[in-house]
């Protein structure tokens, strides 16, 4: 009798529990999905968060970070190119730079402590590629754009290599609106006024952008003006034999091509910023800001950055004529044909936190996932 009410319990109980744990393991977890890992929600200093990786190379080029702590709050964004070795360096390096230079400042983050931080971190990448030249010279050819967000009290520091974007969502009075506002610059050859600067800091090089294959790159070879690495492009003792010879110049340099100078804004946080979307150009090349901002606005906050993947890839598999289910299928390398890895971080920013300064104890250390 006792052994049959127990069955009973368990039969009642059990959907309960299965539909629980279901959404435990959608929303409260990390994991992976095929190419894809997720970690969909989670908390950090200043609110709550949402990130995920779409492998697309052989070997996953992008990295990324989330870091929160007595220090305030650290994104990092870093979409690598030539392979994933100065995309790795800069996720092992810039974070732990910025926080020691900010703790030499008594604390404070600056402009100029994020200047140092990227700084340090290129002058630590070139003394790597030196070390290697003789055993694996074509790391010299590994660079990546690097998107940095720091919180820091009540303000919002952005600083940019490359073309790797931020976008804030903004909220429009009290209609319910929202606006999509773009906090970075960004360095690529295929906008004017980064061709016209490039002509301006390379006067005595006429050939400093080259259109190739209808893109716009510099010396015909890479598209983004600002980078750590990369560095065959900034110093002329590693732009010959043995790299390929597609990187070499008939030429030799006698200025750095290149800069690793990011460009920093401050933006002081206001009650209406409602959250800020962190993301690599694989992102941005299928989704403009303000598609991006309208998806995580119109659904539940849980998911937000994996939600946005996919919309970049159903736009990716339209672009091809093909089914996303079809996409899905193909494998990484080949996958690389039709989308680039992504990377998308979602903050939701919590205003109460914020204006109380809270601290974030224990601290949060999050990376992406390095393979899948």
């Amino acid at each position: 009798m006792l052994q049959a009410l127990m069955n009973l319990l368990s039969l009642c109980f059990r959907p309960f529990r299965r539909r629980r744990d279901s959404q435990f393991e959608s929303f409260g977890r990390e994991g992976k999905d095929g190419l894809l890992w997720f970690r969909d929600f989670g908390k950090y200093g200043s609110g709550e968060f949402s990130m995920a990786v779409m492998q697309a190379n052989q070997v996953l080029e992008d990295q990324s970070q989330i870091e929160s702590g007595s220090f305030g709050t650290f994104v990092g964004v870093y979409d690598g190119h030539g392979g994933p070795e100065a995309s790795r360096y800069v996720c092992d390096h810039l974070f732990k730079h910025f926080k020691a230079i900010s703790a030499e400042a008594r604390g404070v983050v600056s402009s100029e402590t994020i200047q140092r931080a990227f700084r340090a971190t290129e002058e630590g990448f070139t003394s790597v590629v030196s070390n290697s030249w003789t055993t694996y010279p074509q790391i010299a050819t590994a660079g990546t754009c690097c998107l940095v967000g720091v919180i820091f009290q009540q303000t919002l520091f952005v600083a940019n290599l490359g073309d790797s974007r931020v976008v804030l969502g903004k909220k429009v009075g009290n209609t319910g609106g929202i606006a999509a506002i773009q906090l970075s610059t960004e360095h690529n050859a295929n906008l004017e006024a980064i061709r016209q600067e490039l002509k301006e800091s390379h006067p005595n090089d006429p050939e400093i952008v080259v259109l190739k294959h209808g893109v716009w790159r510099v010396k015909g070879i890479i598209q983004v003006s600002r980078s750590i690495g990369d560095v065959y492009m900034k110093h002329a003792q590693f732009n010959r034999e043995p790299i390929n010879a597609k990187f070499r110049l008939p030429h030799p340099i006698d200025m750095p091509l290149l800069s690793a100078n990011p460009t920093i804004l401050s933006h002081p946080l206001q009650p209406s910023d409602s959250f800020l979307i962190f993301a690599s150009d694989g992102l941005w090349e299928h989704l403009s800001n303000e598609k991006a901002v309208d998806i995580v606005q119109s659904h539940p906050r849980a998911g937000s950055a994996k939600r946005l993947v996919k919309a970049a890839l159903q736009e990716a598999a339209k672009k091809r004529e093909m089914r996303y289910s079809d996409l899905r299928k193909i494998d990484k390398k080949v996958r690389r044909h039709f989308h680039d890895d992504i990377t998308v971080i979602v903050l939701f920013l919590n205003h109460d936190l914020i204006s109380r300064g809270s601290v974030q104890d224990p601290p949060v250390s999050i990376r992406s996932s390095l393979e899948h």
